[in-house]
């Protein structure tokens, strides 16, 4: 599964583990968090995240 890293303070997004403190399952794809979800440790947006190579 593709890990995300907000481009901002370096919060890394592994679907495996999800964010369940806000909602997101572990399993859950980027591509399916809905879009008013936030970085839990800066709050910017999805569109701050970028894929990890």
């Amino acid at each position: 599964m593709q890990k995300y890293v907000c481009d901002i303070c370096g919060y890394m997004y592994d679907p495996e583990l999800g964010d369940p403190d806000n909602g997101i399952a572990p399993g859950t794809l980027f591509e399916d968090i809905p879009d008013d979800w936030l970085c839990p440790l800066c709050s910017v947006k999805k569109d701050d995240f970028s894929k990890t190579e």
